[in-house]
């Protein structure tokens, strides 16, 4: 018999291969907010090495939602980049997904060209920036963006749009007590924070018609302070799910709190530090080497499928939307404990950096296990250059410097150490 892992899912309407989707990890390979033939190159290798579906990221809806310059932005001179990316990625049997949303107030005023916006005024400490409170008819005109980049994502041949209502972008900044402090219809009580999001999955559906599959990545809970529980977490997913979209993403964390708690492991400081450049990131980089990383950045043990425990809590209370798994996918056996476990789709993304014939080796060897180290190198660097494994680097001739490389070493014996202990228990 055929392997339920290869066989394949109707996603609203849209037929996926398999159950392997590339989730939207930011590859920060654009130039002036548009692909590259470096996005492009990646996107088509994943296809290539058998991904069911691969997703872009990150896409903002306007320009005050780019965080990064290397980030896309909805706009008329991004299609033809995206079109032939979409067209390479189907020459080769894969969908592609595109992950739209706005970063709210994790940005700057040289990047997203506005004073930052959010939920309600206030520090973002973690960028740091100041940014102003929505008003009203801004916050339309938001949604009005969301829908209309569901029309440019057609228009550029994708099959699907993820919208981003987790970890701490704008979305999830309205849901969260912890960020939102408005005093009218959007704040206040949980039906006032969920109408942003209810709005824009309105305005997402009404776009996507019947022809364009609708999937949003959400957070079972924050892992922060005041931020969204698990009990909210299960209520939200109740909001998305009445909206009728066609798959969940549960993740969970926050990029502004606890980004270990969405990656596992640790940050590789050093590394971090290394690829920001002095000139306009040189507070950030010193506070970095002065040890205020691990305060900032504090390590979450790694273990193998690490939202699977609280991804099963919310499996038995959404019953009529597909639910997505991601978080930790290492090997062909941990793919089959998904599927075991009564998800019927999952995203991966680190051992896609690595190895993006994965799935490939999958399929010959359910045993094949990627050997990603979960050194975060690839983070580490992705946000100032691009995403890519150490590995992939040395082989391209790139040189690291040998205080990373310790690093790396450091990091990977520690998530090893992680998982011995985790298997133990």
């Amino acid at each position: 018999m055929e392997n339920k892992l290869f066989t394949p899912y109707q996603l609203g309407p849209i037929t996926l291969r398999n159950r392997f989707i590339r989730s939207a990890a930011f590859e920060n390979m654009c130039k002036d907010n548009k692909a590259t033939q470096q996005l492009e190159d990646y996107h088509v290798s994943v296809a290539r090495g058998g991904v069911g579906m691969t997703t872009v990221a990150y896409c903002a809806v306007e320009q005050s939602g780019c965080s990064f310059d290397g980030q896309l932005v909805v706009a008329e001179a991004t299609k033809p980049s995206l079109k032939h990316l979409t067209d390479a990625v189907h020459a080769e049997g894969a969908k592609v997904s595109i992950q739209l949303g706005h970063c709210g107030n994790m940005t700057h005023y040289k990047t997203c060209h506005c004073l930052p916006v959010s939920a309600s005024a206030g520090l973002n400490l973690y960028s740091p920036t100041l940014h102003r409170g929505l008003k009203v008819d801004e916050i339309k005109r938001i949604v009005r963006k969301f829908g209309e980049a569901v029309d440019f994502a057609r228009e550029c041949g994708f099959d699907c749009v993820e919208i981003h209502c987790g970890h701490a972008y704008l979305i999830s900044q309205f849901l969260s007590p912890r960020t939102n402090r408005r005093h009218d219809q959007y704040g206040g009580s949980f039906e006032n924070r969920c109408r942003f999001m209810n709005e824009v999955l309105d305005a997402v559906m009404q776009h996507a018609g019947d022809d364009m599959a609708v999937v949003v990545k959400t957070n079972m809970w924050d892992d922060c302070f005041r931020g969204v529980d698990f009990e909210e977490g299960i209520r939200i997913c109740k909001e998305i799910e009445k909206h009728h979209v066609h798959g969940i993403i549960l993740s969970g964390g926050t990029v502004s709190a606890s980004p270990m708690t969405i990656l596992g492991g640790a940050m590789p400081i050093k590394t971090l530090a290394h690829y920001m450049p002095m000139k306009t990131m040189w507070w950030l980089k010193a506070a970095l080497l002065c040890g205020g990383g691990a305060m900032l950045i504090p390590t979450v043990p790694f273990k193998e499928l690490y939202f699977m425990e609280q991804a099963k809590r919310f499996q038995k209370e959404i019953k009529d939307t597909t639910l997505i798994y991601v978080g930790g996918v290492q090997s062909g056996t941990n793919c089959q404990t998904i599927m075991d476990e009564g998800f019927e789709l999952f995203q991966l993304a680190h051992v896609l950096i690595k190895d993006p014939d994965f799935v490939n080796h999958v399929k010959e060897n359910i045993g094949y296990h990627a050997q990603c180290g979960r050194s975060n190198y690839c983070v580490g660097r992705m946000y100032t250059i691009d995403m890519k494994c150490h590995h992939c680097a040395l082989r391209d001739g790139e040189q690291i410097p040998d205080k990373l490389l310790k690093e790396i070493d450091k990091l990977e014996r520690k998530a090893e150490k992680s998982l011995e202990e985790g298997t133990k228990k």
